[in-house]
C-alpha cells in the first residue's frame, strides 16, 4: 500500500471539493496536523475514519486505498480484492508486533519480581523495608502479567476448532481459561462448544500463517 500515493490523492481530492486541511479535520473531529500527515504519506487514516473521509472527499474506500479513481467495474473489483488483502496483511503484522510486546512485558515483570526478592533477601535493611520491596515487586509483576494478558486478548482472535468461528472473548474469559501458551480452552459464542481455541492473527481464515501457539499447559 503506497502511503505517499494515497496522501497525494487525499490532497488532490480535498482541493477538488474546496476544503482546507483545517476544515476537513474539523469535520472529521481530528487535528489538521493529522490530515497533513496523511497528505505527506507519513501515516494512513485510521480505519474508523476512512468512511467519513471518503464521504467528505466524494470517493470510495477502494479508491482511497488505491490512491486513484477507479473507472471500470473490473478494475474496481480487482483493486477491492487487493486492498482487502493488504488490509489483512497490515492487521496481521500489527497483531504480531503487539503479541511480541506481550513477551517483553512478561519478561520485565519477572525480572522486577526476582530482583525485588533478591534485594529483600540479601541486602541488610529493616523488616518493613523488605516488606515494601517485596510487595512492590509482587505488585509490579501482577500489573505486567495483567497488561500482557490484555494484549493477548485484544490482539487477534481465537478460533473454534468445531465451527471455525474467529472471535474475541472477554478479558475475564481469557484470564480464567486453562491454557497451553496462547491456546486456551474457551466456549465458542457461535456453536457453544468448549474446546482448545488457537490464537490467530486475523479475522478471516484465508489469511496465511495466522496461528501463534507456544508454551506449556497451566
Amino acid at each position: 500500500m503506497d502511503q505517499e500515493k494515497i496522501g497525494r490523492f487525499i490532497q488532490t481530492c480535498r482541493k477538488e471539493v474546496g476544503l482546507t486541511q483545517a476544515v476537513l479535520a474539523e469535520r472529521l473531529g481530528i487535528t489538521d496536523r493529522a490530515v497533513s500527515k496523511w497528505e505527506t504519506g507519513k501515516s494512513l487514516p485510521d480505519s474508523s475514519l476512512m468512511l467519513p473521509l471518503c464521504q467528505e472527499l466524494h470517493i470510495t474506500v477502494n479508491e482511497l486505498l488505491t490512491g486513484e479513481r477507479l473507472d471500470t467495474m473490473v478494475t474496481y473489483q480487482k483493486m477491492a480484492e487487493e486492498n482487502l488483502l493488504q488490509l489483512h496483511a497490515l492487521e496481521e503484522e500489527a497483531n504480531k508486533k503487539r503479541l511480541s510486546l506481550e513477551w517483553v512485558i512478561g519478561f520485565f515483570g519477572i525480572v522486577v519480581l526476582f530482583g525485588a526478592i533478591a534485594v529483600a533477601c540479601f541486602v541488610e535493611m529493616p523488616w518493613w523495608g523488605r516488606t515494601i520491596i517485596g510487595a512492590g515487586g509482587g505488585i509490579s509483576f501482577m500489573i505486567a502479567m495483567c497488561y500482557g494478558l490484555w494484549i493477548e486478548q485484544d490482539a487477534g482472535y481465537y478460533e473454534c476448532p468445531e465451527c471455525g468461528e474467529r472471535y474475541k472473548p472477554t478479558y475475564f474469559d481469557v484470564f480464567f481459561a486453562p491454557h497451553m501458551g496462547r491456546t486456551r480452552k474457551l466456549k465458542c459464542p457461535k456453536c457453544g462448544h468448549k474446546a482448545w481455541n488457537k490464537k490467530v492473527l486475523t479475522r478471516y481464515p484465508d489469511e496465511p500463517q495466522s496461528r501463534v501457539n507456544d508454551g506449556k499447559k497451566r
